[in-house]
């Protein structure tokens, strides 16, 4: 969602591999946090689900696997690229980025593929990127 100040809301879901479990998922969304936070973003925070189990404070429901980072539209691109190198040689399968009801699943699949399906994303989303090279996406030092 985007709010009034031109910031956008990017909702993050992490879809876990065949052969990781929920406590591997958690700690994999707290490294993705950090990683997050070290770019020019305002917010990264747990999600919070719809539905609390019975006996449960609605507040303290976190969604797993799910984050909510609140950024300007100019920082999109570096949130994309991020998610790209970051699921590199990790068991989770895809994230799944929403922006404005409008959603992209970031995955294993060719780079020429993932690249087109990006920018055709952040062409819908973000400012236009400055014309010259594009940059190579930043080294994951394997958070």
């Amino acid at each position: 969602m985007t709010s009034d100040g031109g910031e956008h809301r990017l909702h993050l879901v992490l879809e876990r591999g065949e052969d990781s479990d929920q406590e591997e998922l958690d700690r994999l969304t707290g490294r993705l946090r950090d990683r997050l936070l070290e770019l020019d973003v305002q917010r990264v925070e747990l999600s919070r689900s719809g539905r609390a189990p019975d006996g449960a404070k609605p507040a303290g429901t976190i969604a797993l696997g799910a984050l909510v980072v609140t950024t300007a539209p100019f920082a999109l691109r570096s949130v994309v690229r991020l998610l790209q190198t970051w699921l590199e040689n990790r068991p989770v399968r895809a994230v799944t980025l929403t922006v404005d009801g409008d959603s992209i699943e970031v995955q294993a699949v060719s780079r020429a593929d993932q690249h087109r399906l990006i920018e055709a994303f952040i062409a819908q989303h973000g400012p236009t990127p400055p014309p010259g090279p594009e940059p190579a996406p930043a080294a994951d030092p394997g958070l």
